[in-house]
């Protein structure tokens, strides 16, 4: 169900932007927000993307494209909480029945969220939200998570 946008890209395509884009580049925060950009554009019906990051026990807000956001996130709270602790995507059909969900935008009915690793370190995930229930499916997390591990690779080698 990959859904892209009015001029959408292939994942190699998409890949290969983002490389030129981190490009001689080591600004986590210019990086991370040239990101959210890019792949925002390559997605229909989202209306939030962006990044959180692990700091202590909490991940906060990073570079996002959408409405303002909640700044900090317990480990283990919500799904972004989730998959820190767990280290596995989350696919989220319904966030509404979600044990715990933290609800950022109330519009938000559907969610994937990918964990973002330097080595085998947590350091913080890429969250993408619709307001349509049951929005995403497993192209669209092979797609997110193929797009995250190469950010990953790019920023932290």
């Amino acid at each position: 169900m990959f859904q892209a946008s009015e001029h959408p890209m292939s994942l190699d395509d998409t890949l290969s932007a983002l490389r030129g884009l981190m490009a001689g580049e080591t600004d986590l925060v210019a990086n991370a927000a040239n990101f959210s950009a890019l792949v925002a554009e390559q997605l229909s019906d989202i209306n939030w993307l962006g990044f959180y990051f692990l700091k202590g026990d909490e991940l906060v807000l990073g570079p996002f494209q959408g409405r303002p956001a909640c700044v900090r996130i317990p480990i283990g709270r919500g799904v972004c909480g989730t998959v820190v602790e767990t280290g596995v995507t989350q696919c989220v059909p319904d966030v509404h029945a979600f044990p715990g969900h933290i609800a950022c935008d109330i519009r938000s009915r559907s969610e994937v969220v990918v964990p973002l690793r330097d080595g085998e370190r947590i350091v913080g995930v890429l969250d993408v939200d619709s307001p349509t229930p049951e929005r995403f499916d497993a192209d669209d997390v092979v797609f997110l998570e193929r797009l995250a591990a190469e950010f990953c690779q790019q920023q932290f080698g």
